[in-house]
């Protein structure tokens, strides 16, 4: 593999691992789903004049259906998906925040179950070693990890990022990638000013830190739109077996990163428990990856049908 490639690879590996820390620093003083509105929004005018310039105005042209699609599943993932992983890190560590979401690739063989779909016996054999790691990080989140509402909050967020993704394969959406993640996060993030108001959510610009501003624009410029950039490179210049990596290696830099920098607690429970949930995502993955092979679903900034939910 080039120079490019692996460097492609390594931006992948860390900014979307690092995503989880970026909003843990960002809700300190923006309140979570404001944050994640001005992100996103942010993101979304920004990827539009890219591709305006790129390939013209016409591939921001789409037909209603389409748009409507892109738009729900945009609030799947970055309302539902995003949107609760910055409200359930008020409660629990990023970390342990990505520990769970790592789950989603789970999810998504459930949703395939209950459309009638039969997924080979090792593929369950993993969905239900991963989802073993997910009942011991939901049972045993004490040592300053996590409390019980987050530990709801993040599984309403995988859920959700789930269901974005599952929806994502099956409904009409615009032939152009970048103008899908336009239309993606922009009603994610429209809906999100929504929700915000009506949890009474308000932001003092004058309050909020330096390192809270920091952060958010990093999570716009790398999270949003530098990695996604890169993993769809990849996905075109690079073996999917080893593209697909990020979904183990995120986790682990997520959980490095809350510890050396937030000064998160690292209990057993939580490395025992990854270690099951990553163990059982990789008998998944890669079981699937033989039967069809594909692009592998992200688990994590925004892409056509899968994504950051950090």
């Amino acid at each position: 593999m080039s120079p490019v490639a692996w460097s492609a690879l390594l931006i992948v590996y860390v900014v979307w691992g690092s995503t989880y820390l970026g909003i843990g620093i960002v809700i300190e003083t923006i309140p979570p789903l404001l944050g994640g509105a001005i992100r996103f929004v942010i993101a979304a005018v920004l990827l539009a004049a890219y591709v305006a310039v790129r390939h013209g105005p016409g591939a921001l042209r789409v037909p209603l259906r389409r748009l409507g699609s892109a738009a729900l599943v945009g609030i799947l993932l970055l309302t539902g998906g995003n949107g609760m992983v910055a409200v359930a890190e008020q409660h629990i560590s990023t970390g342990l925040a990505a520990l769970m979401v790592a789950s989603v690739p789970l999810w998504l063989v459930v949703f395939r179950l209950a459309t009638g779909d039969r997924p080979a016996v090792a593929t369950m054999i993993g969905v239900i070693t991963g989802f073993a790691g997910v009942a011991l990080l939901s049972l045993l989140h004490h040592g300053g990890s996590g409390s019980a509402l987050g530990i709801a909050i993040i599984l309403v967020a995988s859920l959700s990022w789930a269901l974005g993704s599952f929806l994502s394969g099956r409904l009409p959406l615009p032939a152009n990638s970048l103008t899908t993640s336009v239309y993606e996060m922009a009603a994610g993030g429209l809906a999100l000013i929504v929700v915000a108001s009506a949890r009474g959510e308000t932001m003092d610009p004058g309050q909020v830190s330096a390192r809270s501003w920091l952060a958010l624009g990093y999570l716009v410029v790398f999270g949003s739109l530098v990695a996604f950039t890169a993993y769809s490179w990849l996905l075109g210049n690079a073996p999917i077996s080893l593209v697909g990596t990020y979904a183990y290696v995120n986790p682990a830099v997520a959980v490095l990163l809350g510890a050396l920098i937030l000064s998160e607690t690292v209990t057993w429970p939580m490395l025992v428990g990854g270690l099951i949930i990553m163990a059982g995502v990789g008998i998944v993955v890669s079981t699937e990856r033989r039967a069809r092979p594909a692009a592998v679903p992200r688990a994590d900034t925004v892409s056509v049908g899968a994504g950051e939910p950090g």
